[in-house]
Protein backbone atom coordinates (compact mmCIF):
# COMPACT_ATOMS: atom_id res chain seq x y z
CA UNK A 1 0.00 0.00 0.00
CA UNK A 2 1.26 3.30 -1.53
CA UNK A 3 2.10 6.11 1.96
CA UNK A 4 -0.36 8.55 0.20
CA UNK A 5 -3.61 6.55 -1.15
CA UNK A 6 -5.88 8.45 -3.79
CA UNK A 7 -8.18 10.26 -1.97
CA UNK A 8 -11.02 12.62 -2.27
CA UNK A 9 -10.97 15.68 0.28
CA UNK A 10 -13.54 18.67 0.46
CA UNK A 11 -14.12 21.73 2.11
CA UNK A 12 -16.25 24.49 2.03
CA UNK A 13 -17.46 24.21 -1.61
CA UNK A 14 -13.71 22.94 -2.94
CA UNK A 15 -13.01 18.97 -3.80
CA UNK A 16 -9.71 17.63 -4.14
CA UNK A 17 -10.09 14.53 -6.51
CA UNK A 18 -7.94 12.38 -7.82
CA UNK A 19 -6.47 13.94 -11.21
CA UNK A 20 -7.17 11.89 -14.24
CA UNK A 21 -7.83 12.07 -17.94
CA UNK A 22 -11.16 12.71 -17.50
CA UNK A 23 -10.18 16.42 -16.24
CA UNK A 24 -8.24 17.31 -19.27
CA UNK A 25 -10.48 19.69 -20.72
CA UNK A 26 -11.00 21.11 -17.86
CA UNK A 27 -7.42 21.59 -16.63
CA UNK A 28 -7.13 23.17 -20.01
CA UNK A 29 -10.19 25.52 -20.02
CA UNK A 30 -8.79 26.86 -15.94
CA UNK A 31 -5.13 27.31 -17.31
CA UNK A 32 -6.49 28.94 -19.97
CA UNK A 33 -8.40 31.56 -17.33
CA UNK A 34 -5.32 34.12 -17.56
CA UNK A 35 -3.11 31.86 -20.00
CA UNK A 36 -0.98 30.73 -17.45
CA UNK A 37 1.37 28.54 -19.17
CA UNK A 38 2.67 31.73 -20.30
CA UNK A 39 4.05 33.06 -16.13
CA UNK A 40 7.83 31.18 -16.60
CA UNK A 41 8.30 30.59 -13.12
CA UNK A 42 5.46 28.20 -12.54
CA UNK A 43 4.54 24.47 -14.48
CA UNK A 44 1.03 25.06 -15.72
CA UNK A 45 0.50 22.90 -19.03
CA UNK A 46 0.34 24.54 -22.53
CA UNK A 47 -2.93 23.73 -23.93
CA UNK A 48 -1.49 20.76 -26.34
CA UNK A 49 0.74 19.40 -23.44
CA UNK A 50 -2.36 19.19 -20.87
CA UNK A 51 -2.78 15.54 -21.61
CA UNK A 52 0.93 14.71 -20.87
CA UNK A 53 0.64 16.95 -18.04
CA UNK A 54 -2.04 14.50 -16.58
CA UNK A 55 -0.02 11.31 -17.84
CA UNK A 56 3.07 12.15 -16.28
CA UNK A 57 1.07 12.93 -12.57
CA UNK A 58 -0.25 9.63 -13.14
CA UNK A 59 2.96 7.66 -14.12
CA UNK A 60 4.32 9.37 -10.96
CA UNK A 61 1.72 8.59 -8.76
CA UNK A 62 2.16 4.93 -9.80
CA UNK A 63 6.03 5.45 -8.75
CA UNK A 64 4.95 6.28 -5.60
CA UNK A 65 6.42 9.88 -6.18
CA UNK A 66 3.13 12.31 -6.16
CA UNK A 67 -0.86 12.49 -5.68
CA UNK A 68 -1.70 15.09 -7.70
CA UNK A 69 -5.58 16.89 -7.82
CA UNK A 70 -8.01 18.61 -9.79
CA UNK A 71 -8.99 21.17 -7.69
CA UNK A 72 -13.13 21.18 -8.22
CA UNK A 73 -15.56 23.64 -7.17
CA UNK A 74 -17.84 20.88 -5.53
CA UNK A 75 -21.49 22.34 -6.17
CA UNK A 76 -20.21 22.14 -10.15
CA UNK A 77 -17.63 20.15 -10.31
CA UNK A 78 -15.57 22.50 -12.64
CA UNK A 79 -11.81 22.46 -12.91
CA UNK A 80 -10.47 25.25 -11.07
CA UNK A 81 -6.66 24.03 -11.35
CA UNK A 82 -5.06 21.58 -9.46
CA UNK A 83 -2.06 20.61 -6.54
CA UNK A 84 -0.20 18.05 -5.72
CA UNK A 85 1.49 15.94 -3.24
CA UNK A 86 4.77 15.30 -4.42
CA UNK A 87 8.34 14.35 -3.12
CA UNK A 88 6.76 12.21 -0.56
CA UNK A 89 9.40 10.02 1.42
CA UNK A 90 7.43 7.51 3.87
CA UNK A 91 10.53 6.15 5.72
CA UNK A 92 10.33 9.77 7.00
CA UNK A 93 6.86 10.64 7.17
CA UNK A 94 7.34 13.63 4.92
CA UNK A 95 5.44 15.36 2.18
CA UNK A 96 5.56 18.14 0.03
CA UNK A 97 2.74 20.18 -1.53
CA UNK A 98 3.77 21.73 -5.15
CA UNK A 99 2.73 21.94 -8.61
CA UNK A 100 0.19 24.00 -7.69
CA UNK A 101 -2.04 26.75 -9.82
CA UNK A 102 -5.79 28.45 -10.18
CA UNK A 103 -7.74 29.86 -13.15
CA UNK A 104 -7.09 33.33 -12.82
CA UNK A 105 -10.54 34.20 -11.03
CA UNK A 106 -9.74 32.11 -8.36
CA UNK A 107 -6.57 33.50 -7.16
CA UNK A 108 -6.52 35.56 -3.89
CA UNK A 109 -10.01 33.64 -3.11
CA UNK A 110 -10.54 30.99 0.12
CA UNK A 111 -9.25 28.41 -2.97
CA UNK A 112 -5.93 28.02 -2.14
CA UNK A 113 -6.09 28.31 1.86
CA UNK A 114 -9.28 25.76 1.67
CA UNK A 115 -7.07 23.70 -0.58
CA UNK A 116 -3.88 23.94 1.98
CA UNK A 117 -6.54 23.33 4.74
CA UNK A 118 -7.22 19.97 3.46
CA UNK A 119 -3.86 19.08 2.20
CA UNK A 120 -2.37 19.84 5.30
CA UNK A 121 -5.05 18.11 7.38
CA UNK A 122 -4.51 15.06 6.11
CA UNK A 123 -0.90 14.83 5.33
CA UNK A 124 -0.73 15.44 9.59
CA UNK A 125 -4.27 14.15 10.92
CA UNK A 126 -4.23 10.95 8.74
CA UNK A 127 -0.98 10.39 7.45
CA UNK A 128 0.98 11.52 10.61
CA UNK A 129 3.59 13.28 8.64
CA UNK A 130 6.12 14.97 10.43
CA UNK A 131 6.87 17.76 8.09
CA UNK A 132 5.87 19.25 5.20
CA UNK A 133 6.99 21.01 2.32
CA UNK A 134 7.25 23.12 -0.20
CA UNK A 135 9.51 24.76 -2.93
CA UNK A 136 9.05 27.33 -5.14
CA UNK A 137 11.08 29.39 -7.57
CA UNK A 138 13.01 32.31 -6.77
CA UNK A 139 11.70 34.80 -8.87
CA UNK A 140 7.88 33.73 -7.80
CA UNK A 141 7.42 35.77 -4.88
CA UNK A 142 3.58 35.46 -4.82
CA UNK A 143 4.10 31.82 -3.94
CA UNK A 144 6.49 32.53 -1.89
CA UNK A 145 4.07 35.39 0.21
CA UNK A 146 1.34 32.83 0.16
CA UNK A 147 3.63 29.68 1.89
CA UNK A 148 4.46 32.46 4.52
CA UNK A 149 1.42 33.29 4.87
CA UNK A 150 0.54 29.28 5.75
CA UNK A 151 2.42 29.85 8.33
CA UNK A 152 5.68 27.86 6.85
CA UNK A 153 9.48 28.77 8.03
CA UNK A 154 11.78 28.92 5.12
CA UNK A 155 14.57 26.55 5.06
CA UNK A 156 16.80 28.11 2.80
CA UNK A 157 17.73 28.18 -1.26
CA UNK A 158 19.03 25.87 -3.44
CA UNK A 159 21.42 27.90 -5.62
CA UNK A 160 21.40 26.36 -9.63
CA UNK A 161 18.75 23.80 -8.36
CA UNK A 162 16.03 23.42 -11.80
CA UNK A 163 15.55 23.78 -15.16
CA UNK A 164 12.86 26.44 -15.97
CA UNK A 165 10.49 26.13 -19.10
CA UNK A 166 12.66 28.62 -21.13
CA UNK A 167 15.62 26.94 -20.30
CA UNK A 168 16.96 29.17 -17.83
CA UNK A 169 18.12 27.74 -14.78
CA UNK A 170 16.49 28.81 -10.97
CA UNK A 171 17.41 28.55 -7.67
CA UNK A 172 14.76 27.13 -5.55
CA UNK A 173 13.96 28.16 -2.41
CA UNK A 174 12.62 25.70 0.27
CA UNK A 175 9.79 26.09 3.53
CA UNK A 176 8.52 23.40 5.84
CA UNK A 177 6.12 23.39 8.16
CA UNK A 178 6.55 20.00 11.06
CA UNK A 179 4.04 18.40 13.07
CA UNK A 180 4.50 20.38 16.24
CA UNK A 181 3.29 23.33 14.50
CA UNK A 182 0.26 22.15 12.87
CA UNK A 183 -2.37 22.87 15.77
CA UNK A 184 -1.06 26.56 15.82
CA UNK A 185 -1.04 26.88 11.65
CA UNK A 186 -4.66 25.26 11.73
CA UNK A 187 -6.29 27.61 13.93
CA UNK A 188 -5.11 30.33 11.75
CA UNK A 189 -5.87 29.21 8.36
CA UNK A 190 -9.52 28.50 10.51
CA UNK A 191 -9.45 32.03 11.87
CA UNK A 192 -8.77 33.49 8.06
CA UNK A 193 -11.27 31.44 6.14
CA UNK A 194 -14.08 32.43 9.41
CA UNK A 195 -12.96 35.97 9.08
CA UNK A 196 -13.39 36.61 5.43
CA UNK A 197 -16.51 35.02 4.94
CA UNK A 198 -15.56 32.57 2.56
CA UNK A 199 -17.51 29.80 1.94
Amino acid sequence: MAFVEPVTLSARGIRLVPLDLSHEAGLAAAAADGELWNIRVTSVPEPDQTRKYIEDALQMRSEGKRMAFAVTDEATSTVLGSTSYHDILPAVKRVEIGYTWYAKRCQRTHVNTTCKLLMLSHAFDTLACNVVGWRTDNFNHASQRAIERLGARKDGVIRGHAMRRDGTIRDTVMYSLVAGEWPEVKAQLLYLLDKRQYQ
